[in-house]
This record gives C-alpha cells, sequence and structure tokens, in this order.
C-alpha cells in the first residue's frame, strides 16, 4: 500500500511521473473529467482547513469521483470518544482513498497503519504538510524549470510552520539549493529540522529581516507570523516590519524572483504587492488543486489491501514531543531507544 505521510515517500521518478501528469492537467483538464468515475475519497478534516479542503474535494469532482467526510470533528464519532484507529478502519471501507487534516502530530503515518486504502497527509499538526509541498515543486518547476541552483528564502513562522517543513525536507533530493531562514528568535527552525539540514549538507544562514537578503533570493516562500505566538503585543510590534513585504522592498528583488505563498495570508505580503508578476501565490493555489488531481489519480489505481495486524502500546519509550499522536492513542505501536526519532512526529523518544 502506498501511503503519502511526507513527499519524499515519492521516488525520484515517481514524483516525476507525478508532475508530468499534473503539467498535463494542467494543460489539458478536460481529457480528465471521467478519470475517476466511480472513485469516493474519504475526507477527514479534524481542524479547520479552507484551501487544502476545498481543493482535493474540488480536485476529486474534476476527476468525476465523489467525496465523503467532515470538516468539523464534532460532527463525528470522535466526540463519542472513536478512537482514529476505528475511524480508519470504517472509512476505509467505504471510501477508495482517504485524506486526512489532523492536529496532533503523526497522525496521518497513525491512520496509515490501520488503512486498507491510500492515506494523504493534509496536514498533522506543525509536523508536514506534503501536499501543500508538491504545490510548492509544481509552482517552483513550472516557472524555473528546475530547483537545482537555487536561492530560496523562508519568512515568517518557521518553528511551527508544516508547510517550511515538509518543502525543505522534499528540497535535500536537489542539487546546490543555498536556504536563508527568516524569522525573529521565537519562531526559530526547531532543532530537529536544522538537525536535518546539517546532516544532509543542506548550506544554510538565518537572518532577521527580509531585506537583508532579498536581492540574493530566486524564490521567496513567506508564511503568516501569528501574534499570539509572542509574550507581548509590543514585542510582535516591534518586529512586525521585517517579516513584511512591500512593493517598495520588492524594488531591490530580482526581477525574475519567485514569491509563494501557502496562505493565507494576513499582513506579511501587503496588498500593493498582489499586482506584481512576480508574487505567484494565486496562481499558487491552482497548481495545488491540478497537483491533488494528479495524485488522487495516481492513488485511486492502487486495489484494496487489507490491513496487517499492529502491535499494541509503547515498549519501553515515549515520544518527547506532547503533541504527538502517541500520547492521545496509546494503543499505537512504538519501540525504539532513547535518543532515537519518534517514527510519527520525528521528535526524540525517552526511556518511560
Amino acid at each position: 500500500m502506498r501511503h503519502i505521510i511526507d513527499l519524499c515517500d515519492l521516488t525520484e521518478k515517481e514524483f516525476s511521473d507525478l508532475y508530468k501528469l499534473t503539467t498535463n492537467i494542467i494543460d489539458r483538464p478536460e481529457g480528465y473529467t471521467d478519470a475517476c468515475r466511480g472513485k469516493v475519497l474519504g475526507s477527514l478534516f479534524y481542524e479547520p482547513s479552507t484551501r487544502t479542503n476545498l481543493s482535493f474535494s474540488t480536485a476529486m469532482m474534476r476527476l468525476g469521483g465523489s467525496v465523503v467526510g467532515f470538516s468539523d470533528p464534532g460532527s463525528s464519532s470522535t466526540t463519542k470518544g472513536e478512537t482514529l484507529k476505528d475511524t480508519i478502519n470504517m472509512v476505509s471501507s467505504y471510501a477508495d482513498l482517504i485524506v486526512m487534516r489532523n492536529p496532533r502530530e503523526g497522525a496521518a503515518k497513525a491512520a496509515s497503519l490501520y488503512s486498507s486504502v491510500p492515506v494523504i497527509n493534509a496536514g498533522d499538526g506543525g509536523h508536514l504538510h506534503p501536499t501543500q509541498t508538491l504545490t510548492d515543486m509544481v509552482t517552483i518547476l513550472r516557472y524555473r524549470g528546475s530547483a537545482d541552483d537555487m536561492k530560496i528564502g523562508l519568512c515568517g513562522d518557521l518553528k511551527y510552520g508544516r508547510t517550511v517543513h515538509s518543502l525543505l525536507h522534499f528540497l535535500e533530493r536537489y542539487h546546490n539549493v543555498q536556504i536563508y531562514l527568516i524569522s525573529p528568535d521565537v519562531l526559530a527552525l526547531p532543532d530537529y529540522m536544522v538537525q536535518f539540514l546539517k546532516a544532509h549538507n543542506m548550506p544554510f544562514c538565518q537572518a532577521r529581516s527580509i531585506e537583508e537578503v532579498l536581492p540574493e533570493l530566486d524564490v521567496l516562500y513567506m508564511t503568516r507570523i501569528q501574534r499570539e505566538r509572542f509574550s507581548s503585543a509590543q514585542e510582535y510590534e516591534n518586529l512586525e516590519g521585517n517579516y513584511q513585504l512591500t512593493a517598495e522592498k520588492m524594488k531591490r528583488a530580482k526581477r525574475d524572483m519567485l514569491v509563494l505563498h501557502p496562505l493565507p495570508r494576513v499582513d506579511e505580503i501587503a496588498q500593493d504587492v498582489d499586482d506584481d508578476p512576480r508574487a505567484v501565490y494565486f496562481r499558487q493555489a491552482r497548481f495545488g488543486m491540478f497537483g491533488r488531481m494528479a495524485l488522487l489519480l495516481t492513488l485511486s489505481k492502487l486495489p484494496f489491501v487489507r490491513a496487517g495486524y499492529q502491535d499494541i502500546g509503547a515498549h519501553g519509550v515515549r515520544c518527547t514531543n506532547p503533541k504527538c499522536i502517541t500520547h492521545s492513542e496509546a494503543y499505537l505501536p512504538l519501540e525504539g531507544t532513547a535518543g532515537a526519532r519518534c517514527p510519527y512526529c520525528d521528535a526524540p523518544l525517552e526511556a518511560l
């Protein structure tokens, strides 16, 4: 069974084939209107989503398939105490594919253990968001042709930004990618991701403002900074301008630099940037729908395979991440040694 928990789950050939299919759909969408006729997507959104939820639903309907599920866990049996395991067992008996967003980190990996159909991770807490990475890569490749020899700045919330974490994971397979991390200290890239960059020899540097690095960049990836992440409103206001992109600042950027954003935005990109041809974030969102169409079509061809047996509970270790799915779903199998990475959320394990 093939699940998409991290876009890196795909081999280079599989991603290349997926990108080719995506470009075919972009260029000739009318040729795919019945490609998933009779297929059903189970859409399980345990936390709010606009773009990702609508994008997946629209993608499936444009392929001729149908969608069942929920966008509010309050309307599901979760409120009655149903486990994730039981929900996935049930939904995979009804649907041909499952897409899930869950605030618990590692939830998609956990779901894949009990599903008889492909599971697509639509975001698991602050951990990963592989189909946003697919969206980002389709946009970069469509406009640049390659991600090799690229200087990319990632700006904003790098600590909790799952879109940033997923993108960095995937960029490891490209050559000579130079990374500029632009964020306040309170929202800096988490240590496990810094260690990932070092372990894979991905050159990076840190910056305190967009202006410091803007003239160097080929791609600027903006993310939303949430006020509630700061200890006081004054602290936020003191830093706000450093992480805000305006038309005036864009004058210092390369003529072909791309501005991406996973959306939604608040005020980190000023409205006066929208008309700049280098601002491609709304086109990026549309490419995301086509990328998800290609992914759904590819996975819909896989056979139903009954999920195998899984051990019950932890074996001498626990995850140090309080947001990890293993803390709320105690039956999940968890093995390893202290200091190793949690197989669900990548955080360190510790002895019980």
